[in-house]
């Protein structure tokens, strides 16, 4: 098969898109005839290589794809040939004690497909049968393949974790891109007043059209002045921070005194300095947030295949094309997700 890949860590020149071998189910696996694949800042990551993550090279990347299903394994029987389905790839063992009490994304040997493992970024793919969800007729490749990894991080954010009431205050940071324009949605579908911010007058727009209230252009304005003045002084009661170092500083000014700050990423840096002094005297949280469980992904995708949300897709590509894709990521161009096709499926769609 053809294949994503890179035998080294580095820049975008290190991708390739070539031969690679056909992947061959195990007993709890599927075959996917993968039909789109989509990128996260996961990928630059990955590719630039992870602190304490050593990759088997050749490294196929890639945590997001859908397609339809070529083959079982054994033990598999949840799916069949033919079945359209879509990739969440959050590995959990199953067994542990945070696994045995529904808390998947807390399993002590978590890991995901095409971070920590060969990912799916190929013409196909193997992949644990519980880390499939079936993709309804009449759902689009491209939106099966771009919405479970953000959808299912911003959900979990705003609904477990931060658990935001109908009336709060929600400032989004970062909301052109994946997790973000997803969270906008979300927290618009909570009944919170959303606060966006982005970097030009059209991505701002984009976040208003997925339910924004207040768009903040931080290029121009400090967004925690902006909070400050819209809010009358009192602040917003959740932050969501995927950015990290860059903004966190800000991200703590722009909280009301009990207020939350909820964090899935640091894509600036992870090592700010803590505010301790902030967060005690404002009674403030500071909350982790990781995928999800596999009942939070059916819950959100449900929605996402119903029209409730939309993956916002900025460009999509040729696998053979996926240096541009990372370049897309990496210099902030457009809004949303980009998504990648195999070369012999791209223009079939």
């Amino acid at each position: 098969m053809q294949a994503v890949q890179f035998t080294d860590h580095g820049d975008r020149d290190v991708i390739e898109y070539g031969d690679f071998p056909d992947p061959t189910p195990d007993r709890d696996e599927v075959l996917v005839d993968v039909k789109a694949g989509a990128l996260n800042h996961l990928d630059v990551w990955t590719r630039k290589g992870l602190p304490g993550v050593d990759l088997e090279l050749p490294h196929v990347p890639g945590s997001d794809a859908a397609g339809v299903v070529l083959e079982v394994g054994e033990d598999v029987t949840r799916f069949e040939p033919g079945d359209r389905v879509a990739l969440s790839a959050g590995v959990s063992c199953g067994h542990c004690e945070f696994c045995r009490h529904g808390e998947h994304s807390l399993c002590e040997n978590y890991h995901i497909i095409g971070e920590h493992v060969r990912g799916v970024h190929g013409e196909m793919a193997a992949v644990p049968a519980a880390n499939l969800v079936s993709v309804p007729q009449g759902v689009s490749w491209n939106v099966a393949a771009a919405a479970p990894l953000v959808f299912q991080t911003a959900w979990r954010m705003l609904v477990t974790r931060a658990d935001v009431d109908p009336g709060e205050k929600v400032l989004v940071l970062g909301a052109s891109g994946g997790v973000g324009h997803a969270a906008v949605q979300i927290a618009d579908y909570l009944g919170a007043t959303v606060f966006a911010t982005g970097s030009t007058d059209e991505k701002l727009d984009h976040a208003r059209e997925l339910g924004a209230d207040h768009a903040i252009n931080y290029a121009e304005d400090d967004f925690a002045d902006r909070v400050y003045d819209l809010t009358d002084g009192r602040g917003v009661d959740v932050v969501v921070d995927h950015v990290g170092e860059q903004t966190y500083p800000d991200s703590l000014k722009s909280l009301a005194k009990g207020g939350r700050l909820v964090t899935c990423g640091a894509t600036t840096g992870p090592n700010p300095n803590a505010g301790l002094n902030r967060i005690f005297w404002n009674q403030l949280s500071v909350i982790g947030s990781t995928m999800a469980t596999h009942g939070e992904v059916d819950d959100v995708l449900e929605l996402v295949w119903d029209g409730e949300f939309e993956p916002a897709i900025r460009e999509v590509l040729p696998m053979s094309e996926t240096a541009r894709a990372h370049e897309l990521l990496e210099e902030r161009e457009g809004f949303g997700k980009v998504v990648v096709v195999p070369d012999s499926e791209y223009g079939r769609q």
